[in-house]
């Protein structure tokens, strides 16, 4: 298969490989490209852990359903990213979480069994990717402690200040785009849309925020 490596430079799991590099280790391992249609699912909670995944293109969202079906948004995903690895280097059987396709989206399914030991072992390339995913899942753990800093908020007004807050600090101006609709970010606060709305209603009409869609703009009244 004719994997873009160029594309694949992007990800941070190959940070500082060259593009020899990673075809070498694309050689090896062997992954197959999928692409997923919106609301399809990667893989879903309670199946059997048997790949990691290479995002190539569109969105995925990182989700949690209880037994009634209830969505909660744990994270969007966008960009030339890893994900499941997790479950892959801590033995996990079965993933605890599911992947869907949040719009039309190239995905890289690479099977772990040769990632860390017989296509790199003895190279220095084993010691850059070891480093590469330690830096990635640590990432990913300062990430889901934002998240709880969030959802831990009493009111729906503290848990869209504090999400919109580290939003404007992210991207360094008080000017943005969210990864979320309005569904989406209502699951991903844990909060219903209904509420969600009604308390961005309100923002808007105290001057505190202007908002079209998913751009947003917070203002220093």
């Amino acid at each position: 298969m004719n994997i873009n490596t160029a594309l694949l430079t992007k990800c941070t799991l190959f940070r500082d490989f060259e593009e020899a590099d990673i075809q070498k280790f694309i050689t090896c391992l062997e992954p197959r490209e999928k692409n997923y249609e919106k609301g399809e699912f990667v893989f879903h909670a309670g199946e059997a852990v048997k790949s990691m995944y290479i995002l190539l293109s569109g969105s995925v969202h990182i989700i949690e359903e209880d037994f009634w079906g209830n969505r909660s948004i744990i994270e969007a995903m966008d960009g030339v990213l890893l994900f499941g690895e997790a479950y892959v280097f801590s033995n996990m059987e079965k993933y605890l979480v599911s992947v869907v396709a949040a719009e039309t989206a190239k995905i890289l399914i690479v099977p772990p069994d040769r990632m860390l030991e017989s296509c790199l072992a003895g190279t220095h390339l084993q010691a850059i990717l070891t480093r590469n995913i330690a830096y990635i899942l640590s990432l990913k753990v300062v990430g889901l402690t934002q998240k709880v800093g969030h959802v831990i908020q009493r009111s729906t007004q503290e848990k869209l200040f504090s999400y919109l807050s580290k939003c404007a600090k992210r991207e360094g101006k008080n000017a943005f785009f969210i990864p979320y609709s309005r569904q989406q970010l209502a699951d991903y606060l844990s909060v219903e849309r209904s509420a969600l709305s009604h308390e961005l209603s309100k923002m808007r009409k105290n001057g505190m925020i202007r908002y079209q869609k998913n751009y947003f703009e917070l203002l220093d009244n």
